[in-house]
């Protein structure tokens, strides 16, 4: 990058942080740190929610999922609306009424202690590993990109979001979010004006081009209960992972807890409810935008260019160099069958459209076997290497195609995605370690003043702990799909408690316990044993479906629980 480049870089990330500190600056007490002084508009609530949410591998991964598989992803995304309603008639009401600064304090006033440490310590596994995660993932990428070192960037991203949550707490995190959310926006937005201008075509021939390979299908009508997205498992199993994620898990009923009333609470989750389609649809187009500038600007073989470049300097320089010349080859004759195919769209020639797509998918799968034969080398070259480059797509494109300035800028939008959705874990982190465990069972006799440095402590911890993880942990197959799955393994249990609490009155606190560990363990059974069975039982399950198997097992043993005692 040019030194402009950095200086928007680091200018961006240092003033939002300074912003950060300079507003929550001065004496708090818990309430104000926790529940940032409950000083905060819809709006504000609004954006701190979609940043938490949106965090480094929303901006790396879903365009370049996209790229590969097209916008199917946004399916994902259609059951949102309805969990945000859902939460806003029946779990925030309860939460005010309550004046609780956790969710997991309603689970002790509805069933008993240790249902409510359950609840709190199966959040604090799941979203301390969540955090880890959440750092690496943007680190790995950057650090390859910018060619820093893998272990610095991630201190330097976890140290700066440690920093202004430790000293100014929700406050600090809703502020800060705002400053964030406008940076990722108005930079992935940009990106997508710069890309649709770059590509050689009308904004109407690319739509043409996306739409014959199927990179425009936003709709799967079809039930698979293996397929991780279509319209289904949207409006079903995402929307119990929806109810869990909003509605019970800490790191954003925080966000809403701090709203100047009821009514600026639920105004604020209606506005994440209905906003984060188009976003996400935005994201996936520009994805898709990448994917067509790529059919007349040959892309790299493989995205991370690390690894290629290795290769060329190894004893597989001419295997590589022949499957490159190949894959030139490739790249010059799809170009010129995709011109065929805006020429045949004009003459409305439907046999001939359908003949060149024929040909277009012969030539992608040719293309597809190729960067396999080059991966193959590429761990032949480091058995150790990582192959997978889709996270890397739309960074690659930034870095080899946008200008000087606007570069600096696409990575500011990663460093600040990466640092608001950690700021808000940690800050939830520290929040139910102090007041579900530390206050409620070690220490129940301290001040103010002491609780208020236990939740900066612990969040510093849970800090430390999200880099130390960050630092052991590996790429999976996606990003985004690694971040859903890891929430997927708990988030049914937590809010099958929840569901049993708000709308199963006749059940206590002994059977909803026993029901939780009984649903955890058939989550995991489940996900370890998916593809393969038990006792002579096979099943194959998208992971957004282990949400609505925890929630309804939870309800359902805690049920079966109660008539048992009785």
């Amino acid at each position: 990058m040019s030194s402009i480049d950095w200086i928007v870089l680091f200018g961006t990330l240092g003033l939002i942080a300074a912003y950060g500190i300079y507003k929550t600056r001065g004496k708090k007490n818990l309430d104000s740190y926790l529940r940032g002084k409950n000083s905060m508009n819809w709006w504000t609530i609004g954006l701190s929610i979609m940043a938490t949410q949106a965090s480094a591998i929303t901006f790396l991964s879903t365009p370049g999922q996209a790229y590969e598989s097209g916008m199917g992803f946004i399916q994902f995304y259609f059951g949102l609306p309805i969990a945000m309603i859902i939460i806003s008639v029946f779990f925030i009401p309860i939460y005010y009424k309550l004046k609780v600064y956790t969710a997991y304090e309603y689970l002790e006033n509805r069933f008993d202690l240790k249902t409510r440490t359950l609840a709190a310590l199966l959040f604090i596994v799941q979203r301390g590993l969540g955090a880890g995660i959440t750092i690496y993932a943007p680190a790995i990428i950057l650090s390859t990109l910018l060619g820093w070192n893998l272990t610095w960037t991630v201190v330097l991203i976890g140290a700066v979001v440690i920093l202004y949550t430790v000293s100014g707490g929700t406050e600090a995190v809703s502020i800060t979010q705002k400053q964030q959310m406008a940076v990722m926006m108005g930079g992935m937005i940009l990106a997508g004006i710069i890309v649709v201008n770059l590509i050689p075509v009308s904004f109407t021939e690319s739509l043409h081009i996306a739409g014959k390979m199927e990179k425009l299908n936003l709709v799967n009508l079809e039930f698979d209960p293996s397929d991780r997205y279509n319209v289904w498992s949207g409006v079903t199993a995402a929307v119990f992972l929806f109810l869990s994620y909003f509605g019970a898990d800490q790191s954003q009923v925080q966000r809403y807890l701090s709203g100047q009333t009821l009514t600026q609470s639920r105004m604020g989750l209606i506005m994440n409810g209905f906003l984060k389609i188009p976003m996400q649809f935005i994201i996936l187009f520009i994805g898709v935008m990448v994917f067509v500038f790529y059919q007349f600007y040959e892309p790299p073989v493989v995205f991370n260019l690390v690894q290629t470049e290795k290769l060329e300097n190894s004893a597989f320089a001419g295997d590589y160099a022949i499957l490159k010349d190949r894959y030139s080859e490739n790249f010059e004759a799809s170009k010129a069958e995709y011109l065929n195919l805006l020429e045949a769209v004009k003459a409305d020639d439907e046999e001939g459209q359908s003949e060149i797509q024929s040909s277009l998918q012969t030539l992608k799968s040719e293309q597809n076997d190729i960067r396999d034969e080059v991966k193959a080398l590429i761990v032949k070259n480091d058995p150790v290497a990582e192959t997978r480059d889709t996270d890397y797509v739309f960074m690659r494109f930034v870095m080899d195609n946008l200008p000087t300035g606007i570069i600096g800028l696409l990575f500011a939008v990663i460093f600040s995605a990466a640092m608001s959705s950690s700021a808000s874990e940690l800050n939830s982190l520290g929040s139910t370690t102090t007041i579900d465990l530390y206050k409620r069972s070690i220490n129940q006799n301290g001040t103010d003043q002491q609780y208020l440095l236990s939740s900066k402590l612990f969040t510093a911890f849970w800090g430390g702990g999200a880099i130390l993880f960050a630092l052991y942990a590996s790429l999976f197959e996606n990003l985004i799909q690694a971040v859903n799955l890891l929430g997927s393994l708990f988030y049914g249990t937590i809010l099958g408690i929840f569901l049993v609490g708000f709308w199963m009155k006749w059940i206590k606190g002994r059977a909803v316990f026993i029901a939780a560990l009984l649903s955890e363990a058939l989550i995991l059974l489940v996900h370890f044993k998916n593809g393969e069975g038990v006792l002579g039982f096979h099943w194959e399950i998208g992971f957004l479906w282990y949400n609505a198997i925890g929630c309804l097992s939870v309800m359902l043993f805690a049920s079966l629980i109660q008539l048992v005692k009785k």
